[in-house]
This record gives C-alpha cells, sequence and structure tokens, in this order.
C-alpha cells in the first residue's frame, strides 16, 4: 500500500529545475562578467520566454548550456512581464522573462547537452547517474 503523505513529502524534495541555452556566438567569459554584475542579488539577468514554465517557482533552479555541456545553475528570483534596455547590449526588449540573480553555481562534471532554443525541464539526477 502506497503512503500518500510520505509520497507527496517525497515528491516535494525532488529537485524542480529548467535549463536555458546560451547562445555559442556568446563568448564564456564575457558571460561570466554578466553573471559578476548580480552575483550579490542586487541586479537580474532576464531570460526572454514565450510562456513561463509549469510547476517552477521562485527558489528553482536554472541550469545553463553552452556550446553543447551544462556549465551550472542560477537560482530563479522572479517572473515578470516587461521592457527594458539591456544594460550590456543595449537592446530592448520586450516580453515575458525569466529572472536570474545571485551566485552562478558550476558543475563539477562534464554533462554534454545539445543547445536548443527556450527552456526545458531538468533533472540534473538523470544525467549524473546515468554518465
Amino acid at each position: 500500500m502506497v503512503n500518500l503523505s510520505q509520497l507527496l513529502e517525497d515528491i516535494e524534495k525532488i529537485d524542480k529545475a529548467i535549463i536555458v541555452t546560451l547562445p555559442s556566438t556568446i563568448e564564456w567569459n564575457d558571460y561570466e562578467k554578466e553573471l559578476d554584475s548580480v552575483k550579490d542579488g542586487d541586479n537580474v539577468m532576464n531570460f526572454k520566454v514565450s510562456n513561463f514554465p509549469k510547476g517552477i517557482k521562485v527558489g528553482d533552479k536554472c541550469y545553463v548550456t553552452h556550446r553543447g555541456f551544462v556549465k551550472g545553475w542560477m537560482e530563479i528570483v522572479g517572473f515578470s512581464k516587461k521592457s527594458f534596455n539591456c544594460t550590456t547590449t543595449g537592446k530592448n526588449w520586450n516580453g515575458k522573462f525569466i529572472e536570474r540573480s545571485g551566485k552562478f553555481h558550476y558543475i563539477d562534471k562534464e554533462i554534454p547537452y545539445k543547445g536548443f532554443q527556450g527552456f526545458r525541464y531538468f533533472n540534473i539526477n538523470n544525467y549524473d547517474n546515468n554518465n
């Protein structure tokens, strides 16, 4: 017999996350400068999406893949619909954005992951345990 209370508790402990792709035209060293500018939590990095991910909330992880490998993750600090000028590129952006801020947590293991557009739901344990 399944203990429903225990099952719900176990589900809540599952690491909920998404993964996004950094365009290969961006050099990682340049991206690290942006990561540095938000590491204290005073500023945010925005990732434009057509729809917000379902079941993902503030405090969940957003992994980043670049040139075929998962690099690490940042905490999701918000979801917003807005218009703004990017301080790095000067480009005007308008739409829905996943906001990330704070420390970037690099992963030690090299995990291959093919780039894509948008976001995907992601569980690092599926890759950590199988490689």
